[in-house]
């Protein structure tokens, strides 16, 4: 048994803290803020509820396993997941309109036919067989385990050529749209996925297609009472594990000892909480960049360009919106050119951009709506690539923007809104320690991005890292993934 301090209550930090738990160490995890969760997190005002961060769960079988690796009461005794009748509706730029059903490929292939025409069911069936294929070769040695840099790559190459054909690692995943379709919205739709990553699809490495490969075959679910009831459940089987959750304890240092390996970390109050092993859960370019300055691996993160943030209203409407979705995507007329506005050296908020809408059915009072507004944009800052989200009046003149947008593409609730909040992407800086507001850390804006994501292990001895800015990278699944395989090399090494 070791002693154990994870850095960070995100669902990364509380998913490995139940597991080391389980494994009977002694966890103790803190959170600089005053309740865990990182960027899922919630706010509530007048009888409205909106999850500030993600809105749908994929994959539910990474909850599963958490819940049946930690102990006998199943996942299902303490969080209510509803599939989605509708995984989303999608407005095109030239007006098309069309829901994705989530029941699998064959009602998706038959929405794509209806809405679009020419041969776009058989384009997207084949398209999805192809990604099949791409997640079989990458799920278990790229994504399910530890991964080993370029060598893993290597390493299939020898003893499957042809997988690695199929990953197709000189391509991106605009490459893939391309080749897979001929209608110019398909392949916009393709684009968009790029964006679980953070990412720039004309960057983006063709291994993204699995992303809606994952999500149109296990399909998008709903936790009731809100993705916050998700920290909720996870917090309270690591306590029953045993683990000792502490907020408002931030940490401003790692610390070593003389031959290097990590022996605790120091809190903003100067408390020392020795330790065996430290596993973190803040931002990698926090940790090398901050906790523990002297790590070699700040100079390799910097190789990375960082993801892009998002810009976040929150609105409260008076009256329902008939036929509205769960979700609802509306894209802007030049993806091109939204994707130069939040990665361009001169980067600015995007005037025409991409708009998602979540409205959750549990959130409002009767009669009522809170609708989540998410936009792509550029990372909080003052230097090349970053825009300064505190400048005066910047904030609340986007929002006007956005909120004028909507109702140019069919959604106008100006005359219905009860009260409006915005979220830049300086706030997410402030709230979860992300550097610049960088939602996962690390893009996939290169070829070899994957392989220059920070690794499970680090090379400090007894440091370790969980949560979206580690391998295997952001997003709630693969998260959870992620403190699976730190919690198992632990377990490994002790």
């Amino acid at each position: 048994m070791s002693r154990v301090v994870v850095i960070g209550g995100g669902i990364g930090g509380l998913a490995v803290a139940a597991r080391l738990a389980r494994f009977r160490h002694e966890v103790v995890l803190v959170e600089r803020a005053p309740r865990l969760g990182g960027k899922v997190g919630v706010l509530q005002r007048d009888g409205f509820t909106f999850d500030t961060g993600p809105s749908l769960v994929t994959l539910p079988a990474t909850l599963r396993d958490l819940f049946f690796k930690t102990g006998r009461q199943p996942l299902e005794d303490v969080l209510t997941l509803r599939p989605l009748d509708v995984l989303a509706h999608y407005r095109f730029p030239d007006g098309t309109e069309m829901d994705v059903p989530n029941r699998g490929v064959g009602s998706i292939a038959e929405a794509f036919q209806q809405a679009l025409g020419g041969h776009a069911g058989d384009d997207w069936r084949r398209f999805h067989d192809g990604a099949e294929h791409v997640w079989e070769t990458v799920r278990t040695p790229f994504v399910e385990s530890p991964l080993d840099g370029a060598g893993t790559l290597l390493k299939l190459a020898r003893q499957r050529p042809r997988d690695v054909l199929r990953v197709r690692p000189w391509q991106t995943l605009r490459n893939v749209g391309r080749s897979a379709f001929a209608d110019d919205r398909q392949r916009l739709f393709l684009d968009r996925y790029a964006t679980y990553t953070g990412s720039d699809p004309r960057r983006a490495p063709a291994v993204l297609q699995v992303i809606p490969y994952v999500e149109h075959t296990f399909g998008g679910w709903y936790a009731d009472g809100g993705l916050r009831r998700i920290v909720d459940v996870i917090a309270d089987r690591a306590r029953q594990r045993g683990a000792d959750l502490r907020t408002d304890s931030e940490v401003v240092r790692v610390t070593t000892s003389a031959d290097g390996t990590v022996d605790g970390v120091v809190l903003h109050d100067e408390t020392h909480i020795a330790t065996d092993i430290v596993v973190s859960d803040v931002d990698a370019s926090a940790l090398y960049g901050a906790l523990l300055p002297t790590c070699r691996e700040k100079q390799r993160l910097q190789r990375v360009q960082p993801s892009l943030s998002g810009f976040v209203l929150l609105l409260a409407l008076r009256g329902t919106t008939p036929d509205l979705r769960h979700h609802t995507v509306l894209f802007g007329a030049d993806y091109d050119a939204e994707m130069d506005a939040v990665f361009g050296e001169q980067a600015r908020p995007p005037d025409d951009p991409t708009i998602y809408v979540s409205c959750a059915p549990d959130a409002a009072p009767a009669g009522h709506e809170a609708w989540f507004v998410l936009v792509n944009a550029p990372r909080h800052g003052t230097g090349p690539g970053c825009v300064d989200w505190d400048q005066p009046g910047l904030a609340a003149s986007y929002t006007e923007r956005l909120v004028d947008l909507l109702a140019a593409r069919g959604l106008d609730v100006r005359d219905r809104i009860m009260f409006a909040e915005h979220r830049s992407p300086a706030d997410l800086e402030r709230a979860t320690a992300s550097p610049g507001g960088a939602i996962y850390g690390g893009s996939s804006n290169s070829r070899r991005a994957a392989f220059l994501r920070p690794a499970n292990r680090s090379p400090v001895p007894g440091l370790y890292l969980v949560g979206g800015s580690a391998h295997p990278g952001g997003g709630l699944p693969m998260v959870l993934m992620s403190a699976a395989i730190t919690a198992e090399m632990i377990g490994r090494a002790r």
